[in-house]
């Protein structure tokens, strides 16, 4: 069991480095920077602190190769999206589209959600409000940040996924 840790830049809390066994890598982190998972609320932009499994690998088949990794693994399609409505039942969950509450759409025409993993935040159990959305994936040119999540380049990410187990865990903050 590992733990992978995400630290912010001294300089810009809404960049960072993951650093793990024998890897480091930079990563985007939230527009809102980094928060206590407790402060975390739906649309802040904050990347929440803590300790979190990681739960799932979504991966999109027409534009990379499914991520060799020991974390479960399941292809994208287009018609998932992820309910980020505080107010619905499905609230932090893998939704099917059409989907009337608020909610992302993971098939995107952007690469972002090109390689995607669930972290395990606010989903044991899920509380409206504190956030829903909590991933790792691909990082937008020039690090950009996030909506609350941590992103990596591809190479990066998939580097990751290569070494990481479903029994490691990432540390925010």
């Amino acid at each position: 069991m590992a733990v992978w840790t995400v630290s912010a830049d001294a300089d810009d809390g809404r960049r960072g480095r993951l650093t793990g066994p024998v890897f480091g890598a930079p990563c985007a982190l939230g527009r809102g920077g980094m928060v206590p998972a407790d402060s975390k609320r739906e649309g802040d932009g904050a990347s929440p602190m803590g300790s979190y499994a990681l739960r799932r690998v979504y991966f999109r088949p027409d534009k990379v190769e499914q991520p060799l990794t020991a974390l479960p693994c399941e292809i994208l399609r287009p018609e998932y999206g992820w309910c980020d409505d505080a107010e619905s039942p499905h609230y932090n969950r893998l939704v099917r589209l059409p989907f009337g509450p608020s909610h992302e759409k993971m098939w995107r025409d952007d690469d972002v959600y090109d390689v995607v993993v669930v972290i395990g935040h606010n989903d044991a159990p899920v509380v409206p409000g504190l956030g829903s959305a909590i991933f790792m994936h691909v990082a937008r040119g020039g690090f950009t940040p996030t909506e609350g999540c941590v992103a990596l380049t591809l190479d990066d990410l998939t580097r990751f996924l290569r070494q990481v187990g479903p029994e490691d865990t990432l540390k925010i903050g």
